[in-house]
Formats: C-alpha cells, structure tokens, sequence
C-alpha cells in the first residue's frame, strides 16, 4: 500500500443552537456553520470503494448537528473541541480540524461573524 493520505471534509454544515456567554445567546438560539476536515491515517477506500473503508460523513453530520443542537456551551472554542473528539472517535482519523462560525456575534460593530478554528491530532494508543 501507498503512503498515501486522505482528506474528508465536511464543509458549511448549518445546525440551530444555543450556545454563548450571555442569556439571550441560549434563551433564543442561533444558527451556527460548522466545517470538519480529517485527515484519515490510511484508507482503502480508493481501491475497495466500500464505505467501510472510510469515514461516514453522512453519520458524522448527524453527529455533529446533534453537538450542536445539544446541551449549550459557553463558548465556541468548547464546542469546537466537543466536535473534534467526536470526529477523532471515527476509525482511521488521524487528525482533524474544526472551525466553528458564529454568524450572529453579540457585539455592537459590524461583522459577518465570528469563528474559531480547531486543529487536533489523535492520541496514539497506549
């Protein structure tokens, strides 16, 4: 087998939530952007084409959506990483980066949002 390393992206995945530092951010809830982008150890994906082979991106959105409609956190860089680890519990992920876009940032200046970008590396077994 090659050397080869593959990339699986989840890109723009929209999700309603209810996470931030102050009341109304919870109370009412917000639309938050999520991309996932892993970096697999080693697929054969490219020649099986079985899914088996591979992450299961379809799988993995319900998963995240559900992050981050669940339980709220206070900040984004949380949810990022709540997100990492479940990307990082998929067979073969190497690594994975996150980045978590607040379209509707609770502050007074005018901007298309805030985001927070996640790079993690999987912790080799004991």
């Amino acid at each position: 087998m090659s050397d080869d390393r593959l990339t699986v992206s989840l890109t723009g995945l929209e999700a309603f939530g209810r996470h931030g530092v102050y009341p109304a951010e919870t109370d009412l809830g917000q639309r938050f952007v999520v991309d996932v982008t892993m970096t697999l150890a080693a697929s054969t994906a490219t020649l099986s084409d079985g899914l088996g082979d591979t992450v299961d991106y379809a799988a993995l959105a319900d998963a995240v959506v559900a992050i981050v409609a669940g339980p709220p956190v206070k900040l984004i860089e949380r949810l990022a990483g709540l997100i990492a680890d479940r990307a990082l519990a998929e067979p073969g992920v190497a690594a994975v980066e996150v980045t978590v876009h607040k379209p509707h940032v609770a502050i007074p200046h005018t901007l298309s949002g805030a985001s927070v970008t996640l790079r993690r590396v999987a912790t080799p077994p004991a």
